[in-house]
């Protein structure tokens, strides 16, 4: 095994032949007995039929909805940290996403972590019924809402898209953080204003430049990067060096099984 302070995470296993309970409990359990740290849940709710543009997949791929199934790999495993990676947040009501994330939170005894992120696929904005170019507004505003209704002992909020007042909401979240994707300096903004870290994509060449153009972190903020490259000694060493707390992996995007992938990264996991 290879000594390093790196968390190694397992992202996107809700997607495709992966994506039904059986193979789920296994990979999660596997993952979990092999020392992965955390597991990560994509999200589209629909996609553009035919493909175009930025769409991620084919039509016909099974994406299962990213707290369902973080709910159900809660309930086999017990210290795996969940997270989305990402929630589209303006396709979501965020009253309803705040008591689902309560709700996850306690369920899984305080191992939800909430990624979000604006959105870049226009056509399912559109099917959905939200602007694409309202989309970072929304993605402001849903965010000061939600927190609104965790942390205030008065929730209220009066805002363009969500507005309440003399209402409560329990169960109040214990420990839930909010990490925010992207790569525009809105999403590094939001990430450093309104969340206590960061989700990135890339190669460390990729990450060293998105890294260049980050406002000042505050204390306690983690860099969380999905890697696009196979791990080596060296690699894992050059992500540590940018600041990276955590590297996730995509399994499908590298040569072998889903299990061969998890069995050979394991020697990373610390």
């Amino acid at each position: 095994m290879v000594c390093s302070i790196m968390d190694i995470g397992v992202q996107g296993l809700n997607i495709g032949n992966t994506a039904g309970p059986d193979e789920t409990r296994r990979l999660a359990r596997l993952a979990e007995s092999l020392g992965y740290r955390s597991w990560w849940a994509s999200d589209h709710v629909v996609l553009p039929s035919p493909r175009v543009d930025p769409s991620p997949s084919e039509p016909d791929t099974v994406i299962v909805d990213p707290l369902a199934h973080l709910s159900y790999v809660a309930a086999v495993t017990s210290t795996l940290e969940l997270a989305t990676g990402i929630v589209i947040l303006p396709q979501r009501n965020p009253l309803v996403l705040a008591k689902q994330v309560a709700s996850l939170d306690l369920l899984s005894g305080g191992r939800f972590t909430l990624g979000v992120g604006a959105g870049y696929v226009p056509q399912e904005m559109t099917a959905i019924g939200v602007s694409f170019d309202d989309r970072g507004a929304r993605t402001d505003e849903y965010l000061d809402a939600m927190d609104q209704l965790w942390h205030a002992p008065a929730p209220s909020f009066a805002g363009k898209f969500v507005s309440f007042s003399g209402i409560d909401a329990h169960p109040r979240p214990s420990n839930v953080r909010v990490v925010v994707g992207g790569h525009s300096p809105s999403a590094f903004r939001r990430a450093v204003t309104r969340g206590q870290g960061w989700f990135g994509i890339g190669t460390p060449d990729d990450v060293r430049g998105h890294l260049a153009r980050f406002p000042e972190r505050p204390d306690g903020f983690r860099i969380s990067v999905s890697t696009q490259v196979p791990l080596s000694a060296a690699v894992v060493r050059e992500y540590e060096d940018l600041g990276v707390d955590e590297l996730v992996i995509y399994p499908p995007m590298f040569d072998g099984t889903v299990d061969e992938v998890l069995e050979r990264n394991a020697e990373f996991t610390g």
